[in-house]
């Protein structure tokens, strides 16, 4: 059997490109051999430095020809409908598009090749369903929790995402302003830690970031592998995010963060997550349970000063957020889409 896999976003390297490379692994471990569409070959082992997933025996192709004699495909949308020609098409939503007027009798009709939509949190399931006018599935994306473990924790807050100006901003500012805050406030014992990977064309404003920290405990990590991150995250106290601050979802639900996997890497490795309320991120946590979900910076301040104040609450929230984290692995995300296919 031959499966095909197309994502257009697959050199941004981030959440969704791992989604789709999950997927080429289940396959190929379950008897199909898979090819993903991308014309720069190099692009293989980047994916599997950033991502810590082996794609040996995964082909990459020039073209899949939107599944024309593949068994099955499984294609990430832009926002556009293809025409897929596979035996079995599966359409992958990781964006909450809006406003594409997408409701047609053209996209109805290519609707009728594919078997399942799949979107990657309930967020963004809601904003496919409404613009497309479709019941689609939510399929959670698979986090490497196993390989992902608290180690000796030092005093340190970390938050990792792409150092991007792309539609969904990270934040960087609001983290490193809340973190001088707090170093201001007299707890000077702890540091920031930012790590990601750098989107083409950013480096005027991760320079900016950096003068910013200038004077501060806060140090950067740019394009760092999976181990390397893994480590970072072991060692770290405290996860913040910022992704969504002062956007309404309702109106720009692309710019909040539409389900969390660095979070959830996050909690695997005991570091609590204190994250803007917002999105995917209200279906990972159970607020004051497993993590915090904060309005403003001055919430965030205040939960990381109890946390940092009270080492009992800190310990049952860090174990709360470890055994939480085991709902969104990589076995349970096989299970799901084996079940659909």
């Amino acid at each position: 059997m031959k499966a095909a896999i197309y994502n257009p976003y697959l050199d941004t390297l981030g959440g969704g490109e791992r989604y789709s490379l999950s997927v080429a692994t289940v396959l190929k471990n379950h008897g199909y051999e898979v090819f993903i569409e991308w014309k720069d070959p190099l692009i293989k082992k980047k994916l599997e430095e950033r991502f810590g997933i082996d794609l040996t025996g995964i082909n990459f192709v020039d073209s899949i020809k939107r599944g024309d004699g593949y068994d099955l495909c499984f294609w990430v949308s832009d926002g556009s409908i293809p025409t897929l020609r596979a035996r079995k098409n599966y359409l992958h939503f990781q964006v909450p598009f809006t406003n594409l007027n997408a409701n047609t009798l053209i996209n109805r009709m290519k609707f009728f090749r594919i078997n399942k939509i799949i979107c990657n949190s309930q967020f963004t399931k809601k904003f496919i369903d409404q613009e497309f006018k479709v019941n689609s599935i939510v399929i959670y994306p698979p986090v490497l929790v196993e390989k992902i473990v608290p180690l000796k924790k030092q005093n340190q807050i970390i938050f990792v995402g792409r150092f991007s100006q792309l539609k969904q901003a990270k934040n960087h500012d609001i983290l490193i302003n809340a973190f001088k805050n707090l170093y201001d406030s007299g707890i000077t014992n702890w540091k920031l830690i930012l790590a990601g990977g750098i989107d083409i064309g950013v480096g005027d404003y991760l320079e900016k970031l950096k003068e910013k920290s200038k004077d501060l405990p806060i140090e950067f990590y740019e394009n760092t592998s999976f181990t390397e991150i893994s480590k970072l995250y072991g060692k770290s106290k405290i996860f913040w995010s910022a992704v969504g601050y002062k956007i309404d979802e309702t109106k720009e639900p692309e710019k909040v963060e539409h389900f969390g996997i660095s979070v959830v890497e996050a909690m695997a490795a005991g570091a609590i997550p204190l994250v803007f309320n917002a999105g995917g991120h209200k279906e990972i946590i159970n607020n004051s349970k497993n993590g915090f979900l904060w309005n403003n910076t001055k919430e965030l301040l205040l939960y990381t000063k109890k946390l940092i104040k009270e080492r009992d609450l800190y310990i049952d929230i860090s174990k709360n957020a470890i055994a939480q984290s085991k709902n969104f692995s990589y076995e349970k995300f096989e299970k799901t889409l084996l079940e659909i296919i």
